[in-house]
């Protein structure tokens, strides 16, 4: 059943992505493009995901389990520190770079295209060093 709730979910985010442009590395980068032609309307898609996500975090918030019966675990972390920026700026760079992100790029990569398989290359290639970068400086010795 939750292999079943997964697909759904994931179906219906992969159509939602389509649906508004985000899988369209042109459009993006119109989006970001705020000093040439700035085209407003993924501004419009992250409001309104914004706005699901705070109605959706609040409920969350007050439950201990999922609707698949699975314990809820949301994230603790309140500090804003240099990881958490320096990735912020990452993600971003990345992002107005290819026109792509994460979800966007999979789903993407499904219908086929070339820059999407490119930047998915990429960012596997990326979690890789990531973990190993990561690993190396958890054994090492203080």
């Amino acid at each position: 059943m939750n292999a079943l709730i997964a697909a759904l979910s994931g179906l219906v985010f992969g159509i939602g992505l389509i649906a508004s442009g985000m899988t369209n590395p042109a459009k993006v980068k119109g989006f970001l493009d705020l000093a040439g032609a700035w085209d407003p309307s993924l501004g419009l898609v992250m409001g309104g995901a914004i706005a699901v996500a705070v109605g959706a975090f609040a409920l969350a918030r007050r439950r201990e389990r999922s609707w698949t019966g699975q314990r809820m675990e949301l994230p603790r972390a309140t500090v804003i520190d240099a990881r958490l920026l320096g990735g912020g700026v990452l993600f971003g760079v990345g992002w107005g770079l290819a026109g792509y992100c994460p979800g966007p790029a999979l789903v993407a990569l499904g219908g086929g295209s070339g820059s999407a398989a490119l930047f998915v290359a990429a960012m596997l290639a990326g979690l890789v060093l990531h973990d190993r970068l990561h690993d190396r400086a958890a054994t090492r010795p203080a």
